[in-house]
């Protein structure tokens, strides 16, 4: 099993520069433009902050661009929302995330939320993928719900063929790092005992723009870098620099040395030119 993980696109409702003069659009079609030679994935992944803007013409554009590409290799397409993301919005044109490789809604499984959190279920090659809810609207940091989590120890109560694979947006580990601190998965203990002792073998993130991992559990955690803009963390202390480069991972399951990761980069002209850089004041 080889997965594209994806994160943090940042589309926005038309194809231009943002304030930071990142064309986000470009970045995503860079990124995969430059992936044209791999060809044997089996599934593709997008960990959330798919919109930056919310907007419909955001999930249409990453719709559009990310369904040719997995269209190609006759691969499904599995989104998770993020804090930057809406969730009418994502649902209106993304539906519960799980898409064929034509863009239809093929999840096995959905959460009937009660404030509309989007979380589902699909079956690829015995792999069990649950894309979760870390969205708390109108926030940077994220939080799964006791309603995600009592409906996920009813799906892990009977183990998948191959095991299962978790995907949602903040991350439940962190760096000794502040920002990561104040803006990761905020409640990673109530996560933790929801999946001490099932088939949950890797957690899939993004949010952070930096590779990271570690583990919750027995579950080894990957934090993908972004594909607007990755974190330098070279930058003076107290002050967060973003830069030009979109990233993915190609991630490995199913051989004796898996999950195996390997960070993959744009071959972009502009890659390491500061985006942005921000201290404290």
């Amino acid at each position: 099993m080889r997965v594209l993980h994806l994160s943090d696109t940042h589309l926005d409702r038309v194809d231009a520069p943002n304030k930071h003069g990142v064309n986000a659009t470009q970045s995503l079609r860079r990124i995969l433009a430059d992936l044209e030679g791999l060809q044997a994935v089996d599934v593709v992944v997008i960990s959330g902050d798919i919109a930056d803007d919310g907007s419909l013409e955001a999930y249409a554009a990453a719709r559009e661009i990310v369904s040719e590409f997995a269209a190609e290799r006759d691969v499904p397409v599995l989104y998770s929302t993020g804090n930057h993301d809406e969730r009418e919005a994502f649902t209106k044109i993304l539906g519960s995330g799980h898409l064929d490789p034509h863009g239809n809604d093929r999840a096995d499984t959905v959460l009937t939320s009660t404030v509309g959190e989007r979380a589902a279920v699909s079956l690829i090659d015995g792999y069990r993928f649950v894309t979760l809810d870390s969205l708390v609207p109108g926030k940077g940091y994220g939080w799964i719900s006791e309603e995600q989590l009592a409906w996920l120890r009813g799906v892990l109560a009977s183990p998948a063929p191959r095991g299962t694979v978790l995907v949602f947006h903040h991350p439940p580990i962190t760096l000794d790092v502040e920002v990561q601190h104040a803006l990761g998965l905020q409640n990673p203990t109530d996560l933790a005992d929801a999946i001490r002792g099932s088939d949950v073998q890797l957690i899939l993130c993004g949010h952070f723009h930096l590779q990271i991992f570690g583990y919750l559990e027995s579950a080894a955690v990957w934090v993908t870098p972004g594909v607007v803009s990755r974190v330098d963390l070279t930058a003076p202390v107290r002050t967060e620099r973003a830069v030009r480069g979109a990233s993915a991972t190609l991630v490995q399951l199913g051989t004796p040395s898996s999950p195996m990761f390997h960070t993959l980069h744009a071959r972009d002209p502009q890659v390491g030119e500061t985006v942005y850089e921000l201290d404290e004041g």
